[in-house]
Parts: structure tokens; sequence; C-alpha cells
């Protein structure tokens, strides 16, 4: 069994026992996090799609861990101007693992 669920604005696949990194979210580690945002579940041959969500549906996760990325660098540069431009961007995450779905 999977879903699709959909956090910070992204679509992410949802299996009971895996581990998903979303975009940062405000709880702390070992908390309980619950997500309504539901866009389908796949069973074996049963498939619900929402319009847009599933009514009642919910991903039920354990926050283990935030963290930030690895340093993306984004470096501009023209030639024969002498323009360049070097800047850093660390995005942060929240790894979350996936304890149950609910129907």
């Amino acid at each position: 069994m999977y879903a699709i669920m959909r956090t910070g604005g992204r679509q992410f696949r949802a299996e009971v026992g895996k581990m998903v990194d979303v975009e940062r979210m405000p709880n702390a580690v070992n908390d309980a996090v619950e997500i309504s945002e539901v866009l389908l579940i796949g069973d074996g041959d049963n498939t619900q799609v929402g319009q847009p969500t599933i009514a009642g549906a919910k991903v039920k996760a354990t926050v283990v861990a935030q963290y930030r990325a690895k340093k993306v660098i984004v470096f501009k540069y023209r030639q024969r101007t002498n323009f360049r431009r070097k800047r850093g961007h660390r995005q942060y995450y929240t790894r979350l693992r996936i304890d149950e779905i609910i129907v």
C-alpha cells in the first residue's frame, strides 16, 4: 500500500516503514505528524484518486531528524566584464518515517 501526499508544496510517495525527506516542518525530533493532504492511495489493483484530496485519508509519520542539505553554489560569470558573483544556499529538510496510512 502506498499514498501520494502533498506537503511543503511538493508531492511525495509514502509507504509504511520508508523514510521521506520533506521541506522543513516546525516539529521536534520524535514528534508524531499527521498529514491530511492525501492525493492518491494505491493498494494492489485498487486505486483511489482524490479530487483534489481523499476525504478522511491521513498519513501518520514520526520526525526522525531535522537537517540541512549540502551547500549549493550559485556562481554567475560574464566574460570580459570582470563580473563574478558567488552565492551559496543550504536547504532545510525534515526526515519523516511513515508509520501508518489511514484510508
